[in-house]
């Protein structure tokens, strides 16, 4: 994915723009007009989609990142491997794996 064309703003900077009177250049008439097969369409033509698309959101869970403890831990080459290859943030993947094992375990044992 291309950082381009990507612009980051806070909530801050929004709330300073909606004071000023600027308003969204989103056109929310066309986006409420589409269609669930039209979201699905424009995904799939989408490239920054493509790893993505077929993956089963329906049980995905909001996750609010907890404080990190550093430590050390010696994991196998091949897995680290993998999650490298994944690109940057690949801590924080290893993370995730960890955490919804560890929500897997909880669940099960109720």
């Amino acid at each position: 994915m291309s950082n381009e064309n990507i612009t980051r703003v806070t909530r801050e900077d929004i709330l300073r723009k909606r004071a000023r009177g600027e308003k969204s250049r989103t056109d929310w008439k066309r986006v409420d007009a589409m269609t669930d097969e039209d979201i699905v369409a424009a995904m799939r033509d989408d490239p920054d989609w493509q790893d993505l698309i077929d993956i089963d959101w329906s049980k995905a869970v909001a996750v609010t990142p907890q404080q990190k403890t550093a430590i050390s831990i010696r994991l196998d080459e091949d897995i680290v491997d993998f999650f490298k290859a994944t690109g940057k943030g690949y801590q924080t993947r290893i993370n995730a794996v960890l955490r919804h094992f560890v929500t897997e375990q909880k669940r099960s044992k109720r």
